[in-house]
């Protein structure tokens, strides 16, 4: 089984954040920092924790964002952080809309096929039901079979591809 809880991140991770986003950098992937917010460019754990709670809330969140929660995914035996996973409050955004979709994660690249992402997912729905959401768009780029296997384990139905630039995006719909 595997333990891991979502969790607003703090101050408390703020070590282990920071070797997160290392490893993003450092990695050869094509969707680096997917659902982790402006991890990329912010300058200390301290500002993007800050962000994260600016971007959470409708009265602060910036006009050209939507709302969003963003949760770090913790292992609970060691505490280590496994992912990262946002949940937009909703798609009334042109980018959102037609391929970003509700939902983004991101798992740590040494802890990916062993089902976090899957179970990260199923957990992160649960939060979209809690806030009032009926279904949920989630998008995969065509070339990331996992990503899509990981959608389709929690309910995904296929939508259809379309078109960003020059990378096809499988975009899937997740009833609640």
């Amino acid at each position: 089984m595997l333990d891991i809880k979502l969790i607003e991140p703090t101050m408390d991770y703020a070590e282990d954040i920071w070797r997160f986003r290392q490893e993003i950098i450092d990695s050869d992937d094509n969707d680096k920092f997917a659902g982790c917010g402006n991890l990329d460019i912010c300058a200390s754990p301290q500002e993007w924790i800050e962000a994260i709670r600016i971007g959470s809330d409708s009265s602060t969140c910036p006009r050209d964002k939507v709302p969003s929660n963003i949760y770090i995914a913790v292992r609970e035996s060691d505490n280590k952080i496994i992912g990262v996973i946002d949940l937009r409050h909703h798609i009334n955004h042109p980018i959102l809309r037609t391929w970003g979709g509700h939902i983004g994660y991101y798992v740590r690249p040494d802890e990916r096929k062993k089902g976090y992402a899957t179970k990260m997912l199923n957990m992160n729905l649960e939060n979209a039901r809690n806030i009032g959401l009926k279904r949920v768009l989630i998008t995969c780029s065509a070339t990331n079979i996992a990503s899509e296997r990981t959608i389709v384990a929690n309910g995904g139905l296929y939508d259809k591809d379309i078109l960003v630039g020059d990378e096809v995006i499988k975009r899937f719909w997740i009833k609640l």
